[in-house]
């Protein structure tokens, strides 16, 4: 698989209260939630690459490290972009960065590696009939 330097995906949500803490803590401001932008990056990233990777391939995530700079209120557009950096035999590099509609709200890194679905979700399986007890 060959993944050009440069690949890049934009995506855009709109806040809701479903995607800020105080979703989880009414006690909290209605802030869009750090964990949701790191999503809305993840996705952009994984989105970048699907086209590159064979049939049957996706990519997981493995690594994030990002840095939440701003709030986000209720009703503003968030627009994530993550753009691939730096590829290897394992592992895929991404900058990562998120606005609003009036400042960049977060930035950092985040690495996604390829894996096969079928060997990736018998894998899990294995994980998830094992005996805890």
């Amino acid at each position: 698989m060959t993944i050009p330097l440069g690949a890049s995906v934009t995506k855009t949500w709109t806040v809701t209260r479903e995607l800020t803490i105080a979703r989880v803590d009414d006690r909290l401001p209605a802030a869009f939630a750090t964990p949701m932008m790191i999503y809305l990056m993840e996705v952009a990233a994984a989105e970048a690459i699907q086209p590159y990777l064979p049939d049957g391939w996706i990519s997981v995530g493995v690594a994030v490290s990002v840095r939440h700079l701003a709030a986000t209120p209720v009703g503003m557009t968030v627009t994530a972009r993550a753009e691939v950096i730096a590829v290897d035999e394992r592992a895929i590099t991404f900058a990562v960065e998120a606005y609003d509609e009036w400042e960049k709200i977060g930035e950092g890194t985040h690495v996604r590696a390829p894996v096969e679905l079928a060997r990736f979700r018998q894998r899990l399986a294995q994980k998830a009939a094992r005996d805890i007890g």
